[in-house]
């Protein structure tokens, strides 16, 4: 009499939904997979995120008159954080939470380079012009050093994930969840 096993059931790795944020960290890990090109990424990709903040930023804002007293406050950057969290929000309300408080941080010392404007220093679009160069550049040596041609439109969505997929790194290490 043979005994009916029961097979005890394997756990298969849910399919990964194409669009989705995992689909898009995959892909961005997949072709970010040389040791010295990662640490390229975790410099660079922070420092581009704020030289095209501040480039944005420094674009000259319209007076309008019904902003009254807060259009020294209000700038072309204030659409941009609200496109960049519009847009993040859809992929992971959690991150995007994260990507404004880092945004805000920005601000702050965008604020503080103006100020320093102000007292002489340079102009604030000449600072962020020259993080943007060289963040571009530890960017394309580290693809040099991947070996990888990248298509315009996959360097084009690596500028949207790749903070995000910076901030997935931290929050997988602390185990929370996003």
């Amino acid at each position: 009499m043979a005994k009916n096993k029961k097979s005890t059931p394997t756990k298969t790795p849910t399919p990964v939904k194409p669009g989705g944020l995992e689909f898009y960290f995959d892909k961005y890990a997949a072709a970010h997979q040389e040791p010295l090109n990662k640490v390229f990424q975790v410099i660079a990709i922070p420092l581009l995120m704020f030289s095209i903040f501040g480039l944005v930023w420094a674009i000259p804002f319209p007076y309008l008159k019904f902003l009254g007293k807060y259009n020294e406050d209000f700038n072309w950057s204030s659409f941009l954080i609200a496109a960049c969290i519009y847009y993040y929000l859809k992929l992971s309300p959690v991150l995007s939470y994260m990507v404004l408080f880092i945004l805000l941080g920005f601000s702050y010392i965008i604020m503080q380079l103006l100020q320093w404007q102000k007292l002489g220093g340079p102009e604030l679009w000449q600072f962020s012009g020259l993080l943007f160069i060289l963040a571009s550049a530890l960017l394309f040596a580290g693809y040099k050093k991947e070996g990888k041609k990248l298509s315009f439109e996959y360097r084009y969505k690596n500028i949207l994930i790749a903070p995000l997929f910076l901030l997935h790194l931290v929050f997988r290490r602390f185990k929370i969840k996003y």
